[in-house]
């Protein structure tokens, strides 16, 4: 292992400089999280020392004394090149500002500075202010409630998660009961979810969805503005998809198996984390954007903090820009809440024989992009019995050389050539390195 000091790491020769590693600690809960390492010196060399329970309780409870709020990291021994060391690890804090010994401490690089009175109080009230979808909803009153949305959601939250209020609940007090008014007024969430026109009050709450000509946005076949509730946004917006993309059929014995173009349920999912997670207060609307060979879902804003883009493709925690959205999305099974939607969708597609999606930041927004490989059913049509072999195989293992084509196929080295070679010409696979070191892959 090799360690460097940077924004996130801190390195601390022996226990004796826990007071200045405290205030790494304070600085890293204050800023995008850290680590710091004992028993490796400021180069990167490790020293190593000796580790027991006291003294791993030791640096506990010194950091559950002396920062506030109080927090628990985690603090463990490592052996590194048959030498003990203690890392631990400081996630971003949840509940700025942190205080050591009362002062509050920020990562500039590798120094860890107090951060001056003007930005204390900046932090403070960020922390201190309130959902955008907690806010009441200037303007509206209870007759924007759409009543007969409003039943529907009691009975499919009392069907998906035995939710218990009755469908014929008073509206007011079914709203009471969901946390969606305050002071007798419906709050931004119960008109985005419930609203007869929720537009009315938030012209940015829409979803725009496109068909695009060939593979960049310039020219569009089919487009759609939907409005009305996030709920039925959700579904109008798959359906649209669904209008767009191919549906096969093929006879399985005596059964006709169905499956579209792209996974839905991954598609549906992605389409319901842009509603949930969208920054209301940006003016501009969730996009579907359907190309020749890829399909884009756009979001209103970037991950709220601490996500990062990285962390989309491993578990993580379910941290919810819009809580109260979110929540009574999770209600009716619209969400499972537990930070596992992005890996469903990267698993839906690796099983639908597609590549993993993409998550990107782009321009300020996340956007997640489905792939599918550049080969149309009229190419797929004009290919042999070996060459469809081994399309599924290099799907399935990135890559092909001839020699484990005409073993595959079961054919000679010069067929293999030829059939790779026709695949080229075709724009199906490309051919890349040279010579024995020669290899196929999808385009």
């Amino acid at each position: 292992m090799e360690l460097k000091e940077s924004q996130t790491v801190e390195l601390k020769e022996s226990l004796s400089q826990l007071d200045d590693a405290l205030k790494s600690i304070c600085a890293f809960l204050n800023h995008k999280g850290g680590s710091v390492y004992f028993g490796v010196n400021d180069k990167g060399k490790i020293i190593g020392l000796e580790v027991s329970d006291k003294t791993l309780r030791k640096i506990s409870q010194q950091i559950h004394s002396r920062i506030k709020p109080e927090i628990a990291p985690e603090i463990k021994e490592a052996k590194e090149m048959g030498k003990s060391i203690i890392k631990v690890r400081i996630p971003e804090g949840s509940n700025k500002p942190y205080f050591l010994n009362g002062i509050a401490y920020k990562r500039v690089g590798t120094e860890k500075r107090a951060i001056p009175p003007d930005e204390l109080k900046r932090i403070i009230l960020e922390q201190k202010q309130m959902r955008w979808d907690e806010e009441i909803c200037e303007g509206a009153t209870l007759n924007d409630i759409d009543d007969e949305k409003l039943k529907w959601f009691l009975r499919k939250a009392k069907t998906e998660r035995n939710f218990d209020v009755e469908p014929e609940t008073p509206l007011k007090e079914a709203l009471e009961r969901l946390k969606l008014v305050k002071d007798g007024k419906p709050i931004n969430a119960s008109i985005l979810l419930f609203g007869k026109n929720p537009q009315k009050f938030f012209l940015q709450a829409e979803i725009r969805c496109a068909r695009f000509k060939g593979t960049e946005p310039l020219e569009f076949i089919d487009m759609k503005v939907f409005g009305g509730n996030i709920i039925n946004q959700r579904d109008d917006a798959v359906e649209f998809v669904k209008e767009h993309i191919k549906l096969h059929a093929k006879i399985v014995g005596t059964e006709r198996i169905e499956k579209w173009e792209y996974p839905i349920e991954a598609i549906r999912e992605a389409i319901t984390n842009a509603i949930c997670h969208r920054n209301y207060k940006i003016a501009s609307n969730v996009q579907v954007r359907i190309f020749d060979d890829r399909i884009e879902i756009w979001g209103c804003g970037p991950l709220p903090n601490p996500l990062r883009v990285e962390d989309l493709k491993k578990k993580h925690d379910s941290i919810l820009r819009n809580p109260l959205i979110g929540k009574r999305f999770f209600l009716i099974k619209f969400i499972e809440q537990w930070g596992t939607g992005t890996n469903r969708i990267i698993k839906e597609c690796l099983k639908h024989g597609l590549p993993e999606p993409l998550f990107e930041e782009i321009a300020g927004n996340l956007v997640v992009t489905f792939r599918k490989y550049k080969i149309s059913e009229d190419i797929l049509e004009k290919l042999n019995e070996r060459q469809i072999k081994a399309i599924k195989y290099i799907k399935e293992n990135k890559q092909i050389t001839r020699k484990r084509y005409a073993s595959l196929l079961n054919c000679s080295v010069r067929t293999a050539f030829d059939d790779l070679q026709a695949m080229v010409d075709k724009k199906v696979l490309e051919r890349k390195g040279k010579g024995k070191y020669t290899y196929y892959e999808m385009v």
